[in-house]
């Protein structure tokens, strides 16, 4: 937790330290500002002693004097806290928008499988929430704790100056006051973190919910989940009550020995005064200093408990963006070259977990230009053959070759730049047709993108709607039905226009005059490319150059479509019979 705590803190000063001027503006802001504050009172000390022991006409001269002492004291210190709320209107969303940005780019290079694990809605959640917490610290440096430090010093060092005895019972107090503040606050600090992943669950079982709204309505389940989503509030409401009343206890300590304190500095001021050691304006003034030393530490401890909730919020963050990624480019790694788009995969060994294998020991040859088909039952490893292709995870053992290139040395982006992939359940963004087409080739003209539309058998139903390439898709592309984003998908293949292609039941979703239509775009987009196409439907796979039956992370059987079917007790002549004899019986 320490540890987190001192990376969370680097960040935020790394991320400072961009703007040091502004930095030096605000200490010297506040080191001014809260000098003129402590200086202010000895002023007024001084013109009550004035107004107490000289005549009126000397008291009067002293006392104007002081007055517009005074003013310009108190012009100087409005001046000085502008030109801070100043800089801190342009230093703090610099630094938050710095954050940010920071935490999108690191979040962005993790590797699939981090996102498989991790709710969208959380991973928001903890963004939003760093910039946040290091508005809290950085306004609680400025203008709370920082300042409360500063201001306690400063009037110790003029009570130990002129009021010894007194000053050495405040220092005393305040070392005792400081230490009760940072061990409560570590003893509160982990019910704050477990109400942060309170928060960060409820959050999380909200976004899940809302996402799988439809879910809810079709089998009827909106009291299990009013049920589960409660009980995760309810931990939430529990966890949050019982930090903010460990709070509530902590400020009472503090009001009491507050009390204590007034009490006995009060009590031997007048001693003092009694046996004229001190004057009516020293009583004036220790009370205007306690008054001040109060007002500052009476929010300290809070201070220093909102300093530990704020960091207990951006440590959840601060371990997303230091855990290393789990897929990297190599040092110094080239760009893939891709002249002819051959690819092998030389005794490929993965698993996604530690105890199971997807694949061990897989050997196949794809030359260039040929198009093969992998088939097989689900879970076989079809869908990580492709992934492990794309790199969204790294093998455990063994290589995979792109023109005799190790993929795991040449660079992520100039690999996934040679690749098309149309999936299987395209997911889109909240854009126009026309940008998420254009996805795949930010600098293509409107025209292309219309031909690749054109070409997927997109253009027809873009033009139904009012908006036409302008309509935005909404979240996912959930305003399309699943054959409309496939299609998408597929002009934003042809559109790519890379050396390697990849479709994943590109058209399992497809009607079957849509998909007649298609599979002449789809022939035209392979030729002269090398292609892997995975299918359940064997209809969209029989003319390819070589279909691989995959099971259990291995190879069975491979071939040609006429070649499998006479391969007797075969898996491909059976799936085959189920799928084309079946249906021809029925």
């Amino acid at each position: 937790m320490q540890s987190l705590t001192k990376k969370t803190l680097g960040i935020f000063w790394r991320h400072s330290k961009r703007y040091p001027w502004q930095v030096l503006v605000l200490i010297v802001g506040v080191l001014g500002q809260t000098a003129l504050q402590i200086y202010k009172p000895l002023l007024y000390r001084d013109l009550i002693d004035a107004l107490a022991t000289a005549g009126l006409k000397d008291g009067f001269d002293v006392g104007i004097r002081l007055v517009v002492l005074i003013f310009v004291v108190n012009f100087a210190s409005t001046t000085i806290r502008r030109v801070i709320n100043f800089t801190v209107n342009y230093f703090q969303p610099r630094v938050m928008a710095d954050l940010t940005n920071s935490c999108y780019q690191y979040l962005h290079k993790h590797s699939f499988g981090f996102f498989s694990s991790n709710f969208v809605g959380s991973l928001v959640m903890k963004v939003k929430r760093y910039e946040r917490a290091f508005e809290q610290i950085a306004d609680q440096l400025t203008y709370d704790l920082g300042r409360s430090l500063l201001v306690g010093g400063m009037i110790l060092g003029v009570m130990l100056w002129q009021y010894r005895t007194l000053g050495y019972i405040v220092l005393a107090w305040c070392v005792l006051f400081f230490v009760f503040s940072y061990f409560f606050s570590l003893f509160k600090l982990p019910y704050d973190i477990k109400r942060a992943a309170a928060d960060t669950k409820t959050t999380a079982q909200l976004a899940d919910t809302i996402t799988n709204n439809t879910n809810i309505k079709l089998f009827t389940n909106y009291e299990a989940e009013n049920k589960r989503f409660g009980d995760v509030v309810h931990d939430q409401y529990r966890l949050r009550k019982k930090s903010w009343d460990l709070g509530t206890w902590g400020d009472a300590a503090q009001a009491f020995s507050m009390i204590v304190l007034e009490l006995v500095v009060m009590y031997l001021a007048l001693i003092s005064w009694r046996d004229g050691r001190l004057t009516i304006g020293d009583i004036a003034l220790l009370q205007s200093y306690l008054g001040l030393i109060f007002d500052q530490l009476w929010n300290t401890g809070r201070n220093i408990r909102n300093i530990y909730e704020a960091l207990a919020d951006a440590n959840e963050m601060t371990e997303m963006i230091t855990l290393p990624h789990a897929v990297t480019d190599a040092p110094g790694a080239p760009a893939l070259a891709v002249k002819r788009g051959e690819i092998v995969f030389k005794d490929v060994h993965f698993g996604y977990h530690q105890e199971s294998a997807i694949l061990s020991g897989f050997h196949l040859k794809i030359v260039p230009g040929e198009r093969v088909a992998f088939i097989g039952p689900s879970g076989g490893g079809k869908s990580t053959i492709v992934k492990l292709l794309f790199r969204l995870y790294d093998v455990k053992g063994g290589e995979i070759l792109v023109d005799g290139q190790n993929i795991a040395g040449v660079t992520q982006d100039s690999l996934r730049q040679a690749l098309s992939l149309v999936p299987q359940d395209p997911i889109l963004f909240h854009r126009s047709l026309m940008e998420n087409i254009r996805y795949a080739k930010p600098s293509a003209t409107d025209e292309e993108v219309i031909r690749a539309a054109t070409l997927a058998n997109a253009h027809d139903f873009i033009m139904s709607f009012t908006q036409k390439y302008e309509t935005f898709v909404g979240e996912r592309g959930i305003k399309l039905s699943g054959g409309e984003r496939q299609r998408v998908a597929i002009a934003r293949a042809i559109l790519k226009d890379a050396p390697i292609l990849v479709l994943d039941e590109a058209t399992s979703s497809l009607d079957s005059e849509s998909e007649m239509l298609i599979q002449d775009a789809l022939k035209k987009l392979m030729q002269s490319r090398t292609t892997i196409v995975i299918a359940h439907r064997l209809s969209t796979i029989m003319q390819m150059d070589r279909i691989v039956v995959v099971e259990n992370g291995k190879i069975i059987e491979e071939g040609k479509h006429e070649e499998l079917l006479k391969v007797q007790q075969g898996v491909y002549q059976k799936l085959w019979g189920i799928q084309a004899g079946g249906f021809a019986a029925a």
